[in-house]
């Protein structure tokens, strides 16, 4: 009897393999560890005849390596990076078990089936195809898995380029994950490039009043100071802001759609499922994500604190923090709990042309359009080393499946003719970038 699963194509089967592994992500140091999910990735390097080199600086946060020569050693080595980590998963949540691997309807299921296992199975598969033929890339590539990017990759990419910057000696650009899928404008079909992220910054607010009994009147609350506050801020609407690439991101839908010069908002409203993560990229974000108070029914506390996911424009770090501090008022604390820097890169450039050209030549004539992702990848710790990153994990994806929503959303899931479009996609791009 076959094994079950036997029958998927390889890039499947490791992008299924790695789901198996809980490598589940809480944050601010708890973790299951990615080391299994290491070791998998490190002994098919090994199969392929490379060496895989190992990272662990902190227990179970596995980071691994291998170095793939190219035929032209003068050329800059190019990174290609994924993380093996994912953020939780509510079993009851789902319908299927999300680190099962479960194969549905044409579909992987599971978590990191989107963000990012997939396209941690595509470099290995696309990698492989070379190798296995004989050939290899036109320039050196640089493998990397990292560790703890869902939690901004402080115990992972960060501790790497601090700890093993020669890993990434001579390479001077970057691919990885959240760039290179499909969306639908007005039927019509278009890929979606990445060349910046916003910058993340993670903030806390603490609103601090008098410790009373619960029955009494008592107007020094914090509980409510800070409700006050999260509310306000939570419901805030950012105005539009548009970067070199978001005014070339809106100029091309508003060809796409036929209303050029339209409004920014209703021109990504016209993409369907990407619309809200778009429409995030426009402008800065400011999501309320925990609270924390009391310890009492009958006691009120005299602290209060909130959690605030922060998502600003390259470069308007400062400002916004000045602007949340009014609207929140100067009786709540905002305290920075972590900041990483945004990006934004030239759309342009031999290796942007060649991932155009390797698009088209897997789906010719569909225009290919640049992006500045409203989240992070670990292209920012990479940019302390002055690497170049791009986002190009390629997928051509059916006009109807929610596949931005679905980034540390529920019923993850990725079909696997996209799968095996995106190792085609990057095998070529490999060969000639």
């Amino acid at each position: 009897m076959p094994t079950p699963g036997s029958d998927l194509p390889e890039v499947a089967r490791i992008a299924r393999d790695l789901i198996r592994f809980d490598t589940t992500n809480y944050g601010g140091g708890r973790s299951r560890g990615e080391r299994e999910a290491a070791e998998y990735v490190g002994a098919f390097l090994e199969s392929l005849g490379l060496e895989p080199h190992f990272y662990e600086p902190i227990d179970r946060r596995t980071n691994v390596m291998a170095r793939v020569p190219g035929r032209d050693p003068d050329r800059p080595a190019l990174v290609l990076h994924g993380h093996l980590d994912v953020v939780p998963a509510v079993a009851e949540d789902w319908s299927v078990d999300p680190f099962a691997g479960e194969v549905r309807d044409g579909m992987l299921w599971g978590r990191g089936a989107v963000d990012m296992k997939d396209m941690d199975a595509m470099i290995l598969a696309s990698v492989a195809d070379l190798l296995r033929a004989g050939e290899r890339p036109r320039r050196d590539l640089v493998l990397v898995f990292f560790a703890d990017e869902e939690n901004g990759g402080i115990e992972g990419s960060q501790l790497v380029v601090r700890d093993r910057p020669e890993w990434f000696a001579g390479a001077t650009e970057a691919i990885s994950e959240v760039g290179g899928y499909s969306i639908t404008v007005a039927d019509r079909r278009a890929y979606l490039l990445q060349v910046g992220e916003k910058a993340l910054v993670w903030i806390r607010l603490i609103a601090r009043g008098r410790a009373a009994h619960g029955s009494s009147f008592h107007p020094d609350n914090a509980v409510t100071r800070l409700a006050e506050a999260v509310a306000s801020l939570g419901r805030t609407a950012w105005p539009v802001t548009l970067t070199d690439t978001t005014a070339q991101l809106v100029s091309a839908l508003g060809e796409l759609s036929g209303r050029p010069g339209g409004d920014p908002d209703e021109l990504a409203a016209e993409t369907g499922p990407a619309a809200g993560f778009l429409r995030s990229t426009l402008r800065t974000t400011t999501n309320p994500t925990g609270l924390t108070a009391g310890y009492k029914h009958n006691v009120i506390p005299d602290r209060a604190e909130a959690l605030i996911d922060v998502r600003v424009l390259p470069g308007t770090e400062d400002a916004a923090l000045a602007d949340i501090q009014r609207i929140v008022g100067d009786d709540v604390e905002v305290e920075v709990v972590h900041r990483d820097i945004g990006l934004e890169v030239p759309f342009g450039g031999d290796l942007v042309d060649a991932m155009v050209r390797a698009l088209d030549a897997h789906d010719p004539g569909t225009p290919v359009i640049p992006y500045l992702m409203g989240g992070g990848t670990d292209n920012k710790a990479l940019a302390e080393l002055g690497i170049a990153g791009y986002g190009f994990a390629p997928l051509r994806l059916p006009a109807d499946l929610d596949f931005t929503g679905m980034f540390h959303g529920v019923d993850e899931r990725v079909p696997i003719a996209a799968l095996e479009f995106g190792q085609r996609v990057l095998t070529d791009l490999l060969r000639t970038c």
